[in-house]
């Protein structure tokens, strides 16, 4: 499902939705776009707020994902390939299933599409142990502009780091991703504390910024900020929300949280361990998804946890700005890294084929270099 300010009837429309089986279709959706000057939009999970995946102003296809979705978990070595179809919580399944010692690091949301989210670098509440997503990533399988499929190896240093964290929808469409699985505990504990500003909030904040960052890397505290309704009625106020992962048992993070950050209360009333006993709530949880079912979408392109945002700045409406234009965004998001990455876009993508709203440039000066060293 796209966002509700694109689902309207003056939104343009794709030509066609393709949803490739095999990645022959992947390479032939690429070469008949290109030959009839047609420009291809990608997506894996959907989950985009700026439409960047599927709404463009000039003649356009779409190439969805969601059918490339195979996940090979291979525990003796510690790997998997996902293709870019598959979610973050179909991987944690798969993992899962295979070994109660291992896991990934990405997303919190276990609907965001593994395409994009690796794209982006990718972060989830391992992050402090494991670093992102992409950081985990040590081979992938890519079509490029020219409809070949490349390879780490083949794509060469420049390319394989700019998937990695430079955004989808730029150099190519990355159709599998080989990943390394990191060592977890058989057992982790999670939390979620929130206070408005009458219950003090705002010396909380003040506390996690000085403590959040000091804290085990096994231990992440993320902060989100909200705004609720508030006593009297009518008026409104701020809401404070802790959320948390522990790579550990609850006995452990209790005694973390009293020595370092006693004032968010924290206190543990489900201390069951035992794997048997923690069947009742499982039950009692899919019991609420079973009565829910009929009254929510079967869809799963929900678009509401993409933090992409064009107000930040955009290329043009379809790409195409020059360098200048897009650096206004582009160090925003990349920092010093931007004009690498128009370095390695510029060579691999000199007639920016692949391209929309936020993408990365293929600029003339590199592209005639590239021309003429070949």
């Amino acid at each position: 499902m796209a966002s509700l300010k694109y689902n309207t009837s003056t939104t343009p429309k794709p030509f066609l939705i393709l949803t490739p089986l095999k990645e022959s279709h992947v390479q032939t959706a690429v070469v008949c776009s290109r030959k009839h000057g047609i420009q291809i939009k990608v997506r894996s999970g959907g989950h985009d707020f700026e439409g960047l995946s599927y709404i463009s102003d000039v003649p356009f296809i779409i190439v969805d994902l969601f059918n490339l979705k195979k996940i090979d978990v291979d525990v003796n070595n510690k790997v998997a390939w996902v293709q870019s179809g598959a979610t973050t919580g179909e991987i944690y399944y798969k993992i899962a299933k295979k070994s109660k010692t291992l896991g990934f690091p990405a997303a919190i949301c276990t609907t965001v599409g593994v395409g994009g989210h690796f794209s982006g670098g990718g972060y989830g509440f391992m992050l402090r142990k494991y670093g992102t997503a992409a950081d985990n990533v040590i081979d992938a399988r890519i079509v490029d502009s020219h409809g070949t499929i490349l390879n780490r190896k083949s794509m060469g240093k420049g390319l394989f780091w700019a998937i990695r964290g430079g955004g989808g929808g730029s150099f190519g469409i990355v159709i599998s991703w080989k990943i390394k699985l990191v060592p977890v505990p058989p057992v982790v504990t999670v939390f979620s504390v929130s206070k408005t500003l009458a219950e003090g909030a705002t010396s909380l904040v003040h506390k996690w910024q000085q403590v959040a960052h000091k804290l085990p890397h096994e231990l992440f505290i993320m902060l989100g900020l909200g705004i609720v309704d508030a006593t009297p009625k009518g008026e409104k106020t701020i809401i404070a929300t802790f959320d948390s992962m522990y790579l550990g048992d609850a006995k452990k993070l209790q005694t973390i949280m009293q020595e370092r950050f006693p004032e968010l209360g924290l206190e543990i009333y489900w201390t069951e361990e035992q794997v048997g006993i923690s069947k009742k709530y499982l039950n009692q949880i899919r019991r609420m998804y079973e009565f829910m079912t009929p009254y929510v979408s079967k869809s799963p392109r929900e678009a509401y946890a993409n933090y992409r945002d064009l107000d930040l700045g955009q290329t043009s409406k379809n790409g195409t700005a020059s360098y200048a234009q897009a650096k206004v965004w582009g160090s925003k998001y990349f920092k010093g890294n931007f004009d690498k990455l128009v370095y390695v876009k510029s060579k691999v993508d000199p007639d920016n084929f692949f391209r929309n709203e936020q993408s990365i440039p293929s600029i003339p000066i590199f592209r005639e270099y590239f021309n003429t060293t070949g």
